[in-house]
């Protein structure tokens, strides 16, 4: 593994939330100068390679990936496609989380699935379901996300104590389902001997 390609991998995985370049130069153990320098011939091969469609902006601290400004407009026809508004059973479960556990960032979201989210973050921002509520105070400052009016909309809800309650349905779940579908229903009932 390059330190370059390590770099890449990191400011793929981390998102729209971006790094910040402390975590860059802690993650590939590299002064951060040289991590610095690392990410500036990195945007410039991507400025040079016309065959390349992506760039890396620069936030205040934070690195993000993305894409050159002259790919939004297939960005935004994908968005509004068809086929990129059926939501994946990963956007699902992510939009579940953001609705319940609002306001909530993508790290909180990724420990909760187990699983890295920063795609579905994305779509789900794309489709307008999620946006951006703040940032946590403290390092990082994290991007804190929450469900939006388009959301309420979509789903035909006035207000998010219309949510169906977990509790309850966990509750029901429980009581419906057999800690074992196969034996509890093919089991041959027990007959009760008689006395002889």
């Amino acid at each position: 593994m390059n330190n370059t390609g390590q770099l890449e991998a990191l400011l793929f995985a981390a998102g729209d939330e971006g790094v910040r370049l402390e975590e860059l130069s802690f993650l590939i153990d590299q002064p951060a100068s040289k991590v610095y320098q690392m990410i500036q011939s990195l945007n410039e091969k991507y400025q040079k390679d016309v065959q390349s469609s992506l760039n890396i902006l620069e936030l205040g601290n934070h690195f993000v990936l993305t894409a050159k400004k002259e790919y939004a407009p297939i960005l935004k026809k994908y968005a509004k496609s068809p086929i990129a508004n059926r939501l994946s059973q990963a956007a699902l479960e992510t939009l579940s989380i953001i609705a319940y556990k609002q306001p909530i960032t993508r790290m909180e979201i990724d420990d909760i699935r187990g699983v890295h989210s920063s795609g579905s973050v994305q779509k789900l921002t794309a489709n307008r379901l999620i946006e951006e509520k703040g940032r946590v105070e403290g390092p990082g400052r994290a991007i804190l996300y929450g469900t939006t009016e388009y959301f309420m909309d979509y789903f035909g809800l006035k207000s998010m104590e219309e949510l169906p309650d977990i509790k309850a349905m966990e509750e029901e779940l429980s009581e419906e389902i057999p800690l074992d579908l196969y034996t509890d229903r093919y089991e041959e009932p027990i007959e009760e001997k008689g006395e002889n």
